[in-house]
């Protein structure tokens, strides 16, 4: 009997899966194990591999066409065996793993949410805004994909608080007739660019930030990076095994002072705070089209030059966008450093569940007094968003006292 080859979630936050590629054409004889196709999401592509042994048939799925998770995309028959047309039935996508609102594919169905004794289906944010109201989730009929209930639907029920109205949206066209014809190359937005707007516009829309800046001085560590990369072995060709940035010692002491301030390593749960005991780093990468946050974890347990060897590992992994959900899912806290471009100081937005950002500026030389004297010293300005929710100023202000304290003395990051 044919074997179905389905198109699986590989990501916590995926309705939908765009194969970019096949790897094989049909009425190819694949292995089970065998890489089968890419599908693009929005932070990676991914290999999937062959179900089964026998002849690939039926491909219903072609390279740039999505398709929902769960739903055949082809079928692998054995080797002689009659090929039918099966009829491409989609299977249900379970609401509780997808954290954005996806839009329908088809009429809304106004249906009871909750039918023969199921749980009602429902988006994590209508979840979260019923139990802000004090609204039953069960009491709300869902006009989404099967009867799946949504923001719109909570925000409409009566008796919820509404988020104020946003300003009305210039259309795709509207915007385009501001400007002269042929001044302009239309960029499409993709699947990474539509995650990274939804999600941080929620986050500033509905994460209540406080900011907190401090000046370091870089003068110690910069010393000692010195003198730890100039003693690094050589390997076989003669290069320096290790080489550590100053990004490196920055995650080292983040992970640190969030030991010594376990108050602050915490996420927001909604109906709880949950409170870490390691210290998982997230850092921004940058790559074309957008941005990915890979994790380093217990970062308070490893060296600088683990520390280093990993980022490396995973920052070549993201521009190649070749992250597995395990590699940038979870944290407890994220940097983003902008300083090799020059920025001397900036803001950045939380990414919930995380409590906390350390946005990072450029390392510069200034003057500071010492003993009444002008010094020339290497300073930088490193500001923490934090989530008012699950931390408040005495603990951000404790928090980033930590963090300073070691970065001007690094060998407190060894003790």
């Amino acid at each position: 009997m044919a074997v179905e080859v389905i198109l699986p979630r590989v990501d916590m936050d995926m309705a939908t899966g765009k194969i970019s590629k096949w790897h094989h054409k049909d009425g190819d004889k694949v292995a089970k194990g065998a890489a089968l196709f890419e599908i693009e999401t929005d932070k990676a592509a991914m290999e999937i591999d062959a179900p089964a042994d026998g002849i690939l048939r039926n491909i219903i799925v072609t390279e740039g066409s999505s398709a929902p998770v769960g739903s055949a995309v082809a079928w692998i028959y054995a080797e002689g065996e009659a090929v039918t047309v099966p009829a491409p039935a989609a299977k249900p996508v379970a609401a509780s793993t997808a954290r954005a609102e996806v839009p329908s594919v088809a009429p809304p169905s106004a249906s009871s949410p909750v039918a023969n004794g199921e749980a009602p289906r429902a988006t994590p944010l209508a979840r979260r805004l019923a139990r802000q109201a004090g609204l039953s989730i069960a009491s709300i009929a869902g006009s989404g994909p099967r009867g799946r209930i949504t923001a719109a639907d909570v925000r409409s029920a009566g008796e919820a608080k509404p988020l104020p109205p946003p300003a009305p949206a210039i259309s795709s066209d509207g915007v385009q007739k501001l400007y002269a014809p042929g001044s302009f190359d239309v960029i499409p937005v993709d699947g990474m660019r539509r995650t990274i707007a939804a999600r941080l516009t929620e986050s500033k829309q509905t994460v209540p930030h406080f900011y907190l800046s401090v000046t370091c001085t870089l003068t110690t560590l910069m010393a000692t990076r010195e003198r730890l990369n100039a003693s690094a072995p050589k390997g076989e060709d003669g290069k320096p095994l290790w080489k550590l940035s100053i990004n490196d010692f920055i995650i080292k002491a983040m992970g640190a002072a969030l030991q010594k301030v376990p108050a602050a390593n915490v996420t927001w749960a909604g109906d709880a705070i949950l409170q870490h005991r390691s210290s998982d780093v997230g850092v921004a990468v940058a790559v074309e089209g957008g941005l990915f946050t890979p994790v380093i974890r217990h970062v308070e347990g490893k060296t600088l030059t683990a520390i280093s060897a990993e980022m490396k590992e995973l920052a070549s992994k993201a521009r190649a966008r070749k992250l597995v959900p395990s590699e940038y899912q979870g944290g407890t806290t994220a940097i983003s450093n902008l300083g090799m471009y020059g920025i001397e100081q900036f803001t950045a937005i939380i990414n919930p569940p995380q409590a906390t950002i350390l946005a990072v500026g450029a390392a510069l030389e200034r003057f500071v007094p010492v003993n009444g004297q002008p010094v020339l010293a290497s300073q930088m300005v490193c500001t923490l968003s934090c989530d008012h929710r699950a931390i408040d100023g005495a603990v951000g202000a404790e928090l980033l006292h930590a963090f300073r304290q070691l970065i001007e003395e690094p060998l407190l990051m060894l003790a």
